[in-house]
């Protein structure tokens, strides 16, 4: 069965939009682990406009299932991730002025980088994942990092399976098979929602762990967090 790790960023976007501390995020993971959740997701940006560090921070003693963390690997983020030692780190290649992640690592021009960056990590015991297109390319040079896993980036998939494209999951197919013939775990994630999550669970091979947080807020207020964390669950089975 493939993982459903929370990404909670928008709880924090919401307490943020009016101060104080409601929402509360560590309660929110809490809960989400309660209701079902086998991972939580974070991603702190530099300018802390949704998941603060000290979010993080306080996060960590709490979440029993896996911790994610995910974010562009500057110093300030390396710092944060080695001290809080998590289950895993994705590594996302954030442009500054982006409002959301938009596109993987170019896999052979930061070939080096990711290396270095990669064995830092999993010196300290912290499993490494990339964000990468699904590109075969940039597939085969994420196993030369040293990476253990990739998450593949699935806008494209969403925006062209919800106009009736089905054939959008095919690059997604042809990456997670070659990840899995290489040695590498497969992850994915962005835009991944309640009406698309079967089709492309059923399609995507060696698929480990699935981060939803936008689509599973927004679904939320409809049916319940509780009631969603479920309906994922169903799906991924």
């Amino acid at each position: 069965m493939t993982k459903l790790s929370v990404n909670i960023n928008k709880i924090a976007t919401l307490r943020n939009s009016r101060g104080g501390d409601l929402p509360n995020v560590v309660k929110f993971a809490i809960d989400a682990e309660r209701f079902g959740a086998e991972g939580i997701t974070v991603h702190p940006r530099p300018d802390e406009r949704h998941i603060r560090y000290q979010d993080v921070f306080d996060l960590k003693p709490v979440v029993t299932t896996e911790f994610n963390i995910e974010g562009k690997p500057i110093g300030k983020f390396m710092d944060l991730v080695l001290e809080v030692k998590p289950t895993q780190v994705t590594l996302v290649p954030d442009a500054e002025n982006a409002i959301t992640s938009n596109a993987g690592w170019d896999t052979k021009r930061h070939k080096e980088f990711l290396s270095e960056v990669i064995s830092e990590f999993k010196a300290n015991g912290i499993r490494t994942s990339i964000f990468v297109d699904p590109v075969l390319e940039m597939v085969e040079g994420a196993r030369q990092t040293g990476t253990d896993r990739i998450e593949l980036y699935t806008e494209h998939f969403a925006s062209e399976y919800g106009k009736g494209n089905e054939n959008a999951i095919i690059a997604y197919s042809e990456a997670a098979k070659l990840a899995g013939s290489i040695g590498l775990g497969v992850n994915a994630g962005h835009d991944l929602s309640l009406d698309n999550i079967r089709f492309f669970k059923e399609n995507v091979p060696n698929l480990l762990e699935v981060s939803i947080g936008h689509a599973l807020i927004s679904e939320s207020l409809y049916f319940g967090v509780e009631n969603v964390i479920q309906m994922y669950l169903q799906k991924l089975k």
